[in-house]
């Protein structure tokens, strides 16, 4: 079975993405501070086939050591999904900064970093391997306080399609799904009423599905999309 990388496995799109996995031969690597109890079952059902390790993605500094050197370590990694995201939603002029470099770290900084070793990890083992963030559609289309967030979200959409243009000699592919509002822990603090006037500015009227989002994430991990690369795949029930 092929080993995948998954951060922000615990919850939501992280956790409907390790379930969309497991209908397929691949192996999970999560990553997330904590154990949901719905990972835990999987866990437990699935104790080959799932292996977590707690981290804090804020922590850049350790990223090689913690995560490649000692718990990955002889592991091939096939896949990179890299989920895991923080939302600081403010004006931009009540900024934060300690906020934002916190944000910017878990969404822009060590995923970049992570990047790096997974592709390290894929040369050395000659593997044609492919990488997926997602993204966000605020990057694409305005939304009132969420400013820094989609600018975190829009560097990796830039930083995937380079990725995609410099490792594509060696079959690596790259890419971003811009994922739409779903019904989520992070999508939960936002009052209802705002709520529904963002799903009113998509074609659907509705929130984005999240298992949608999961499955077109794991059709690009497949030999299926091994023609799709440096792309933005948008799965957001027709934002713009």
């Amino acid at each position: 079975m092929k080993n995948i990388l998954l951060t922000g496995i615990s919850k939501g799109l992280g956790l409907e993405i390790t379930k969309t996995l497991l209908q397929s031969d691949y192996n999970i690597y999560g990553i997330s501070r904590s154990i949901s109890i719905e990972l835990a079952d999987l866990i437990a059902k699935y104790p080959n086939r799932i292996k977590h390790l707690k981290y804090d993605l804020s922590n850049v500094k350790d990223v090689k050591k913690t995560i490649f050197k000692k718990w990955l370590d002889g592991v091939v990694i096939y896949g990179y999904i890299n989920n895991a995201a923080m939302a600081y939603d403010t004006l931009l002029t009540n900024m934060k900064l300690d906020k934002v470099t916190q944000m910017t770290m878990i969404n822009q900084i060590t995923p970049m970093l992570i990047t790096k070793y997974v592709i390290r990890n894929m040369i050395l083992n000659n593997t044609q391997g492919t990488i997926v963030h997602i993204s966000s559609i605020s990057v694409h289309t305005g939304y009132k306080g969420l400013a820094m967030y989609a600018a975190t979200k829009g560097a990796l959409e830039a930083f995937s399609k380079t990725t995609a243009r410099e490792w594509g000699t060696k079959n690596i592919r790259s890419n971003c799904i811009v994922a739409g509002f779903m019904e989520t822990d992070m999508t939960n603090v936002i009052d209802k009423s705002v709520k529904d006037r963002i799903y009113n500015r998509t074609s659907l009227k509705k929130p984005t599905n999240i298992n949608s989002v999961a499955e077109t994430t794991v059709f690009l991990m497949s030999q299926k999309a091994k023609s799709i690369t440096g792309q933005n795949i948008h799965v957001d029930n027709g934002t713009i």
